[in-house]
């Protein structure tokens, strides 16, 4: 009978309103008014509400001072976070128009700052390209915050209007003076100063790092345009400026620092109809590929149509020209795109009117249009190949690059194979060292990289084998900066440490097959724990990338101190906590202090109760904040060049902690 009924529902409308017209009717119906939209679903238009898209709506507010430089009128962007928590942005670029808009009865202005879809980027002659949400992005941020308020240099006055949660609060008044403590000193510009709604966001705190490496991108792709930052937020004002003459050749020349480069940078800049594309080549010496992408300033961080294209174009030119001098003499010579971009840093930098452009998703990390790979394409070949006959000494260092990476990638097939044929990485055979854990389910299981025997035994009777597996590694292990694959299968720890991952390595990496989602580094807390902890995460960073960005990877914290007198026993993990605690122990005879040199001092108890225990123990979770930077610090700590080492040493010796 119940079928029945469900069947008469489905198939007889009548039935269907009859019995459902109170439940859904006209009064049902929501309609959300000018930026209400925003405030009720925020992650639409920003992509979250925790700190990415707290930065996100800061981002677009310098990002339409950014359009004004793009459109040949800006030649300064200043970005100040103010002490009471809110945020300036000014530029010296036209000015938003203030005049009346008569279908609106309202000043542009106002318009722009309260209407969705309202700005100079939809196919007007104000922008022929640009960043933002697509023009919405002033209106969002409007939206988003408790108050903000717009000052407009123009016609030797200024203009100021004010709003509260996206709401007009004044009309556009013409003021003597400026709401703004940093002094702008141009005549025409705007300035928008906002404070982030934090009943909308997670947290209203503007991170300073996050801020400077986002004008620092944008400083690269418009050459010519200076960046001013000041955090006025504590005593210590913190200024920052960028200026760069080269654009993205000086930012490739940047990622290049610190490593041997094979020649000077590539430069390839053509225009096919309304595209210009821009690129960057230069090979250095090392084994990692670093290729960045952006349309218009934003940074693509998925690639997309562009990327495929300019990679497409290398593979195809480097073959045509090994082919051409002879080093390729068939198709089984042939080399592969992977080798093509072994120590390959290169930016693929598009321009194109906003109206083209079509994104993958709101925040815009990924290009789709089919068009751009064949402009792309066709553009980096000519230029690549053209560059190759006019300088062949490049061509040929080139060349010897990438045969060179072919040939290790058919060793390291081979030495790969070879260890499968063993029954190793991708058998069922785990090392022997490793003390696996009873739970299959990855996202319970932990697996703890120990150094040494000795401490590795202490873990392995204090863990609680439910969860907890245990790999000992024997100490300082293979540094993998400059390791190729062969050598790494053939390094003992190396080996123990991939295969108990589970997860494979290379070109056969499967993320899926990953057996714990929390690999915790555990090590001394000494000089020669920190080697082998650095060891392990150049390792990580430079070959399991994955493992950090999806969260996975930690660093244990083993306490410094044992702080015991009779019965009562307290752990320091920091020389100030250890103070602390002494000062505040009941007056009586001295406590006894135990300073822990290594995980092996500990017995199994001691080592469970502070290190591993999941209710007592510190974990610190690896993130990658900024991949450029940790590239170049990998690059300067792990690779073969000494003086900036040795530089690295002299500058941070003041502030190092000795351990005596």
């Amino acid at each position: 009978m119940q079928v029945e009924i469900i069947l008469r529902g489905l198939y007889n409308g009548s039935y269907m309103a009859k019995n459902n017209s109170s439940e859904y009717s006209a009064q049902q119906i929501q309609v959300l008014e000018g930026l209400e939209p925003v405030r009720k679903r925020p992650g639409m238009y920003i992509g979250s509400t925790d700190i990415t898209g707290l930065h996100e709506s800061l981002r677009e507010i310098i990002d339409n001072s950014v359009d004004e430089a793009l459109a040949g009128y800006a030649k300064n962007v200043w970005i100040t976070l103010n002490p009471d928590g809110s945020a300036s942005v000014s530029d010296d670029g036209r000015g938003i128009p203030v005049d009346m808009m008569p279908a609106y009865k309202k000043s542009a202005l106002e318009v722009v700052m309260t209407k969705l879809h309202a700005g100079g980027k939809f196919g007007g002659s104000a922008y022929k390209i640009s960043g933002g949400l697509h023009g919405v992005g002033s209106s969002v941020v409007n939206a988003l915050s408790q108050w903000l308020w717009v000052e407009v240099r123009r016609d030797n006055k200024i203009y100021r209007q004010e709003y509260k949660i996206g709401k007009t609060q004044t009309p556009v008044e013409i003021v003597k003076e400026s709401k703004l403590t940093t002094p702008v000193s141009a005549k025409t510009g705007t300035t928008v100063t906002f404070m982030p709604d934090t009943s909308i966001f997670q947290t209203g705190e503007f991170d300073f790092d996050i801020i400077k490496k986002q004008i620092r991108e944008r400083a690269y792709l418009v050459p010519k345009l200076y960046f001013h930052l000041l955090d006025k937020r504590k005593e210590e004002i913190k200024e920052l400026n960028y200026y760069f003459e080269g654009g993205i050749v000086s930012l490739v020349e940047k990622l290049n620092e610190n490593k041997e480069t094979l020649h000077r940078p590539i430069y390839i800049n053509k225009t096919d109809g309304d595209v210009q594309v821009e690129v960057v080549i230069q090979y250095n010496d090392s084994y990692s590929e670093n290729v960045e992408s952006f349309v218009n300033v934003i940074n693509t961080i998925n690639g997309g149509t562009h990327l495929t294209g300019f990679k497409m174009a290398l593979t195809r030119v480097i073959n045509d020209y090994g082919k051409k001098a002879g080093a390729f003499k068939n198709d089984e010579d042939s080399i592969i795109g992977d080798d093509t971009r072994e120590g390959l840093t290169s930016v693929v930098f598009l321009k194109m009117p906003q109206d083209m452009i079509q994104f993958e998703g709101q925040t815009k990390g990924k290009l789709g249009n089919s068009e751009v790979q064949q402009i792309v394409n066709q553009i980096v070949k000519e230029g690549l190949s053209t560059h190759f006959e006019e300088n062949p000494s490049d061509a040929r260092r080139i060349l010897e690059k990438v045969y060179l990476a072919a040939k290790a990638r058919l060793a390291a097939k081979a030495a790969k194979e070879a260890v499968i044929r063993k029954g190793a990485l991708e058998g069922s055979t785990l090392p022997g060292k490793l003390a696996d854990c009873q739970e299959k389910n990855p996202a319970i299981s932990e697996l703890y990289l120990v150094e040494g025997d000795s401490a590795g035994g202490s873990a392995k009777q204090g863990r609680d084998r439910k969860f907890q597996a245990i790999l000992p590694l024997r100490g300082k292990i293979l540094n993998t900066e400059r390791a190729r694959l062969d050598r790494m299968v053939e390094h003992e720890d190396i080996k123990n440490l991939i295969i108990a991952l589970g997860m494979g390595i290379g070109d056969m990496k499967n993320l899926e097959k990953l057996r714990y989602h929390r690999v915790i580094i555990m090590t001394d807390a000494d000089v020669d724990g920190e080697h082998i902890e650095t060891l392990i995460l150049t390792f990580f960073f430079r070959h399991m990338p994955e493992i950090i960005q999806n969260g996975y990877l930690y660093v244990a914290m083993p306490p410094l101190f044992k702080i015991q007198r009779g019965k009562e026993i307290h752990y320091a993990y920091r020389e100030e906590q250890k103070d602390e605690i002494v000062k505040n122990m009941k007056n009586g005879s001295a406590p006894v202090l135990q300073r822990y040199k290594g995980l092996g001092e500990m017995n199994p108890e001691q080592l469970w109760e502070t290190t591993m225990n999941p209710e007592n123990r510190s974990l610190k979770q690896v993130n990658i904040d900024d991949a450029e930077e940790a590239d170049a610090v990998f690059t300067m700590l792990m690779g073969n060049e000494v003086p900036p080492r040795k530089h690295f040493i002299q500058s941070n010796a003041i502030s190092a902690t000795l351990d005596i």
